[in-house]
């Protein structure tokens, strides 16, 4: 018989771990409603609790941090609605959660694609760091798309790059480097569009091209997408 969303709960509480907490805010994690329970231990409980999309809307609206992470884990991409998303997407506080369900579940939706596009445009600022979060998840994840499907993510990377929030400006510059490092032909465009981003009068723009373009440009990306081409 499964675990239900209560005993699970109970069993994350008593894996709290207050320095550990602390620990997560110096990286920026919100630490409101958060154990301290770590990524490798909730990967651990999803794999033994198994796929359940009924248990993980139980565990996200129970608003704890790690309950929400391991509900990401065990949801059926295949169930996932357009509404769940929305939803979802409106209660990230924390760039992990916004990263752990982005490209562990999200990006594996038939809206990703969609969605990524929707939420760049959006103000809230982890409602954007997730639409190019999943620009980067599917550049790794989707090996089914084709070029076009991530050229068309490369004007929005470029519109955003002028936002000085620091969780948007990251998954900017993620998205890009992700992007420019899929194949050879991506890669030539995604420089392409940092050369470009770097003639932006902004802070946030300099640094995100900065960056791409000494991953993209270097010995390493360059030696093995010649290589696979």
């Amino acid at each position: 018989m499964k675990a239900s969303a209560g005993e699970i709960i109970l069993k994350l509480k008593s894996l709290a771990n207050a320095e550990n907490v602390a620990g997560m805010a110096r990286f920026g994690i919100n630490p409101e409603n958060t154990l301290g329970v770590p990524v490798p231990v909730l990967r651990k409980m999803a794999n033994e609790v198994g796929r359940d999309h009924r248990l993980a809307q139980e565990l996200w609206v129970s608003g704890i941090h790690e309950a929400r992470i391991l509900a990401c884990f065990i949801d059926k991409p295949e169930e996932v609605t357009e509404w769940q998303m929305g939803k979802w997407v409106k209660d990230f506080d924390s760039w992990d959660v916004c990263d752990l369900c982005c490209s562990d579940l999200f990006d594996r939706t038939k809206f990703a694609h969609q969605k990524a596009v929707e939420w760049s445009r959006r103000n809230e600022e982890f409602v954007k760091r997730a639409g190019f979060t999943m620009m980067a998840a599917l550049a790794v994840h989707d090996k089914k798309a084709s070029d076009a499907d991530f050229h068309k993510f490369l004007p929005l990377i470029k519109r955003e790059a002028v936002d000085e929030r620091n969780f948007v400006r990251k998954a900017v510059n993620w998205a890009l480097r992700n992007i420019g490092k899929r194949n050879l032909n991506l890669n030539k465009m995604a420089i392409k569009t940092a050369q470009e981003i770097q003639k932006i009068d902004s802070k946030a723009a300099r640094w995100i091209a900065a960056d791409a373009l000494r991953e993209l440009t270097g010995e390493t990306i360059q030696k093995r997408l010649n290589k696979v081409k």
